[in-house]
C-alpha cells in the first residue's frame, strides 16, 4: 500500500525575510553622507555603490543584525553549511525585483565585438542604484521613530484663529457672503426671516401673528462656518559644508533623516503644504525632495547669507499664507557671494562683512513675513549670540541641540505650529 509522508514546509529563508526590516538595518550605508570612523558599521565600503559592496554591506547585516530567534537560527546554519552566499544573492534578486534596488551590471564585451567604435577597459564592477521606493520607506520608518518617540498619533492641518464656511462646524454662524459654500444654517436663516417680516408688519401696523408662507430672500440667509485651515510652505536649508561631518561626529546623516521624514509627514499629512530643500556651503543650491537621501557634503565654507537669500527667493513665489524656513546648521557664517558672483571666505567665521550681509538678509525675510526657526548643532558662543540675533530680528526660534535630539526638536516645533492658533 502506497503511503504519502506529509512534514512541515521550510520555504527559502531569503522568501522569510521581511526586506523592510532588512532595508532598515542597510540604513546607515545607504545614507552614508562621507563620514570617516573605522569603528562605524560598513565604514570600510565608503559608501561606493558596487554591487560588491551591497553584499557585504548584507554580510554584516546578516551578521550582526537584530532578527527573530528562528530566523537567526537557519542564518546560522547557512553559514555553518557555506550557503551564506547564495543567501545574499537571493535577497539581492528579491530588493531588484521589488523594486528596491536597480543593478547595473556591466556589458559583456564579447556581445559588443561586432559593435562600431572601440571598446572601452570599464571597470569591470557592477553597481546599484537606490530607487525612490527604498528612500521614501527610510523617510517613514524615521519619521515613524520620531512620531512614537514623541508619543503623537497624525496630526491635522493647520488650525487659525480665523473663520471660514467649511463641512466641520464649530457651532457659530454669520450672514452669507457672495463666495461661500453654501452650507446654509436653516435655524438663524428661518429665524432673520422672520424677524424681518415681524419688523415689517410693526411698521405698517398689522399687528398680529407672522403671515405664512415666510419669504426668504439673500439678506436672510446665514451659513455655518469652521474653523479656517491655512497651508504653509516650508524651506529646509541643510548645512551641508565639511563641519558637519568633522569633530568625530556625523551631524549630516541625521540631519537628512529628519528632512526626509519631514517629507514624507508633509506629503500624506499635510498635502496643502510646500517643502523645499536648499544646501548651502560655499555657495547654496535648490535639489529635489527625491534627492535628500543621496546628498554628501561639500565644500568647508559656510555661506548662510545665499541660502537664506535663495530660501526667500523660493517662498515669496509660493502663494501660502504660512511661510517659514528650517535652518539646520554647525557653523557661523563664513562666505559671503559679491555682487560680481565670486565668493568671499573668512574660514574664522562672523567676519563683519559676511555677517553684516547674513543679517540683512534675515532682515529681508522678516519683511517678506517669512519665519526663521534655527537648529543649531553646536554651542559655541560666537554661534549663539548669533543664532539669538536672527531669532529676534525674525520672531523665530532657536533650538540648541545635538543629531541624537534633532528630530525630536524638530518635529515638535513643526507639528506644534500645526495646533496652535496663528495669529
Amino acid at each position: 500500500m502506497k503511503r504519502i509522508r506529509y512534514t512541515k514546509y521550510i520555504g527559502e529563508l531569503a522568501g522569510d525575510m521581511d526586506l523592510e526590516d532588512l532595508m532598515q538595518l542597510l540604513s546607515d550605508y545607504l545614507l552614508d553622507s562621507g563620514f570617516q570612523n573605522p569603528m562605524m558599521q560598513f565604514q570600510e565600503l565608503n559608501g561606493e555603490h558596487t554591487l560588491e559592496n551591497l553584499r557585504e554591506a548584507l554580510r554584516q547585516a546578516l551578521e550582526g543584525g537584530d532578527f527573530e530567534q528562528q530566523i537567526r537560527e537557519r542564518i546560522e546554519q547557512m553559514a555553518a553549511e557555506g550557503e551564506i552566499e547564495r543567501l545574499i544573492d537571493q535577497l539581492i534578486q528579491r530588493m531588484e525585483q521589488q523594486d528596491y534596488v536597480r543593478i547595473d551590471r556591466p556589458q559583456d564585451p564579447s556581445r559588443m565585438a561586432n559593435s562600431p567604435g572601440e571598446i572601452g577597459e570599464g571597470d569591470g564592477q557592477a553597481r546599484f542604484e537606490v530607487r525612490d521606493k527604498a528612500l521614501d520607506f527610510l523617510g517613514y520608518k524615521t519619521l515613524q521613530d520620531l512620531l512614537g518617540s514623541l508619543g503623537r498619533s497624525s496630526a491635522g492641518k493647520h488650525d487659525t484663529m480665523h473663520q471660514a464656511t467649511g463641512v466641520e462646524t464649530n457651532g457659530s454662524t454669520r450672514q452669507y457672503e457672495f463666495g461661500d459654500m453654501l452650507n446654509l444654517d436653516a435655524n438663524a436663516t428661518l429665524a432673520a426671516a422672520m424677524a424681518d417680516q415681524a419688523r415689517a408688519q410693526a411698521e405698517t401696523e398689522e399687528g398680529g401673528p407672522i403671515h405664512w408662507p415666510i419669504e426668504i430672500d439673500y439678506p436672510h440667509l446665514h451659513v455655518q462656518q469652521s474653523d479656517y485651515q491655512s497651508s504653509c510652505a516650508t524651506v529646509v536649508m541643510l548645512d551641508c559644508s565639511h563641519s558637519m561631518i568633522l569633530y568625530g561626529e556625523d551631524r549630516f546623516t541625521p540631519a537628512k533623516r529628519v528632512a526626509m521624514a519631514l517629507s514624507h509627514l508633509i506629503r500624506t499629512q499635510y498635502p496643502g503644504d510646500t517643502l523645499n530643500v536648499v544646501l548651502f556651503h560655499d555657495s547654496a543650491e535648490e535639489v529635489p525632495v527625491s534627492q535628500i537621501a543621496r546628498v554628501k557634503v561639500g565644500p568647508h565654507y559656510t555661506n548662510t547669507r545665499e541660502g537664506l537669500r535663495l530660501a526667500r527667493s523660493i517662498l515669496n513665489r509660493q502663494r501660502k499664507e504660512m511661510r517659514q524656513i528650517v535652518m539646520i546648521t554647525d557653523g557661523k557664517p563664513s562666505a559671503l557671494t559679491l555682487p560680481d558672483g565670486r565668493i568671499y571666505k573668512n574660514a574664522f567665521g562672523l567676519d563683519p562683512l559676511v555677517l553684516s550681509e547674513t543679517l540683512e538678509e534675515v532682515a529681508r525675510c522678516r519683511r517678506s513675513g517669512i519665519l526663521i526657526n534655527t537648529f543649531m548643532l553646536a554651542t559655541d558662543p560666537g554661534l549663539v549670540q548669533f543664532v539669538q540675533r536672527v531669532s529676534a530680528m525674525c520672531r523665530g526660534k532657536a533650538y540648541f541641540t545635538t543629531p541624537q535630539t534633532l528630530g525630536n526638536y524638530l518635529m515638535m516645533d513643526f507639528l506644534n505650529r500645526k495646533m496652535k492658533t496663528v495669529h
